[in-house]
């Protein structure tokens, strides 16, 4: 829907209130909306900003907020049940996540601005015959009658998929963070071509860009036919 340009020697931070404004500006209004971003976003500033348009947040909590972490992990998880539990199974890997919610906007709750539920997502992952388990804290600014531990397990999830499926293969596949361009468009014309040979293959129903971006360097006629034929118009 928009992307924004980071200034050189800036980082994603002060760029977020202008993305949100190149974003209110196709769709006309953001409220409703609900944003969700990595943890490098969780800042008062951003959820204030999202909470004067209207929207809502949902976000992770790691090491670069320590106090806020320290709070999320201090809460009574022990007493909540298990509001969502799932189970998947593939590509010779097994996984489990269980979500818990806590109402905090109460007095004595967590010092975030706009919060009103804290989550916690364990995934225990077996591979090989190893296990491993990760927890991952959260706030979204949604009371639980809007935001049901399935909602959140489903939001999550979709935050995962945004990082792998789009900005690893972009990270990793087609190495951008190693890529030269610095200067004037340059930058967002390049990630706007890689995102376009990411859709391309995804609509194609390639799950793997590795393999399908080397399948198109051998076959490039194939990408050109492609992009260069009309459709035939219905009468």
């Amino acid at each position: 829907m928009a992307q924004v340009t980071i200034a050189a020697k800036s980082n994603e931070i002060p760029a977020f209130a202008p993305l949100l404004d190149a974003i209110e500006a196709v769709l006309g209004s953001l409220t409703g909306l609900l944003f969700i971003a990595d943890a490098l976003h969780t800042q008062t500033a951003h959820t204030n900003e999202i909470a004067a348009r209207g929207a809502y947040l949902m976000i992770p909590t790691k090491g670069n907020q320590p106090t806020l972490l320290k709070q999320l992990k201090a809460l009574p998880w022990p007493d909540v049940p298990i509001g969502d539990r799932r189970r998947d199974r593939g590509h010779g890997r097994r996984e489990t996540r269980t979500v818990k919610a806590i109402t905090v906007h109460t007095p004595g709750g967590i010092g975030f601005p706009h919060a009103q539920q804290a989550v916690r997502i364990i995934r225990t992952r077996t591979t090989g015959g190893k296990t491993s388990r990760e927890t991952a804290y959260y706030t979204v600014s949604l009371p639980a009658e809007q935001a049901q531990p399935a909602d959140l397990q489903d939001w999550a999830r979709r935050e995962w998929h945004i990082e792998n499926l789009i900005h690893h293969v972009r990270d990793v596949t087609f190495r951008e963070n190693l890529h030269q361009a610095r200067t004037g468009t340059g930058p967002a014309v390049i990630a706007t071509l890689r995102n376009t040979a990411i859709g391309y293959h995804r609509t194609n129903g390639d799950t793997n860009i590795a393999r399908a971006t080397r399948r198109a360097d051998r076959r490039p006629h194939d990408l050109i036919t492609a992009v260069t034929s009309s459709y035939p118009t219905t009468q």
